[in-house]
């Protein structure tokens, strides 16, 4: 019989913990840790649940994030961190299980993994294999923009639409060009420096598209949108939530709707072409709160408790 691993989910109040929480809660193997609403500041209950967990979940603000870690006294106590503040940091590791080889080993023997952002994991699954196999330059110039439902904007943003009279169909922002995903962009994708990144909320809850345009004739002369869609597919066939469609000429896909995925942990590419061969552009769709950050973090626990990587989780 599996041992029951006790889980506590810091902030399990937010839209993050939330759906985390819902994806643990019929588990056999899994005995959460739940706090009293009333102690949910008191720092000496969290920290006694904190040490009492075999896997910290945090769904906090950086900050706070940060305390939590602070308040882990032991060697025992493992942790995934929703929160953008240690994606980049030494001694944690990056979890996105598909990014590279190798990657759901490092993520199955850590004490300390960083759950990635919603809108990087398309950038870095779409365009990491390219820069890793030598058909996209480091130093190549993108460009990366798409919609997402108003919950990856966080609970301010959900309060905001949810309340509007007459909400925003589309709302671009990050129009400074210093979002906070990019460090993590630029590391993790094996560009010099992250791309122009351009997001934008739909007034709908979740789901998401993201967009990888590539103008071929100036970033990679001769690579083809062919080379790439094969180079993707080869690189996620035999993967459970990354899948890579089938290379079609078409005007317009219907399946392109940002909600196609939502509930699942999957993550679709497509690759789209013009007719001269000069233009390509990746698609990335997903679900913003599935494997663009809750199921995420689920398969992350799933790999380092030694669990079946897909449990409790829904392919689409």
């Amino acid at each position: 019989m599996t041992t029951r691993a006790k889980i506590y989910i810091d902030g399990e109040a937010g839209t993050t913990g939330l759906q985390i929480r819902d994806r643990l809660a019929a588990r056999d193997d899994i005995e959460l840790l739940i706090i009293d609403p009333d102690k949910r500041k008191d720092l000496g209950e969290r920290k006694r649940l904190l040490n009492a967990a075999d896997v910290a979940i945090l769904c906090l603000p950086d900050e706070a994030a940060k305390e939590s870690v602070g308040l882990i006294d032991n060697d025992r106590t493992a942790v995934i961190d929703a929160s953008t503040a240690h994606r980049v940091a030494p001694g944690w590791t990056y979890g996105f299980a598909e990014m590279a080889a190798g990657q759901a080993e490092a993520i199955a023997g850590s004490k300390r993994v960083a759950n990635p952002g919603c809108w990087p994991q398309g950038l870095i699954a779409a365009v990491r294999p390219l820069v890793e196999a030598g058909l996209l330059p480091a130093d190549a110039p993108l460009t990366y923009n798409g919609v997402s439902g108003y919950s990856g904007g966080g609970r301010k943003m959900v309060e905001d639409y949810q309340s509007a009279a007459d909400p925003s169909p589309f709302l671009p922002y990050g129009l400074t060009f210093k979002h906070k995903h990019l460090p993590e962009m630029a590391v993790y994708t094996g560009l010099g420096r992250p791309p122009q990144f351009q997001p934008a909320v739909g007034d709908f809850a979740q789901g998401m598209l993201a967009f990888v345009p590539l103008r071929l004739w100036a970033v990679a002369p001769g690579l083809t949108a062919k080379a790439i869609h094969d180079l993707l597919a080869d690189r996620y066939a035999g993967e459970t939530f990354v899948k890579v469609m089938p290379f079609e000429p078409v005007e317009r896909l219907t399946g392109l709707d940002p909600r196609a995925l939502n509930g699942t942990n999957e993550l679709r590419l497509h690759v789209f072409a013009d007719a001269a061969g000069e233009e390509a552009l990746i698609v990335a769709l997903y679900d913003n709160l599935g494997k663009g950050a809750s199921g995420a973090a689920v398969q992350n626990l799933n790999l380092m408790l030694g669990r079946p990587a897909a449990a409790g989780l829904v392919p689409a």
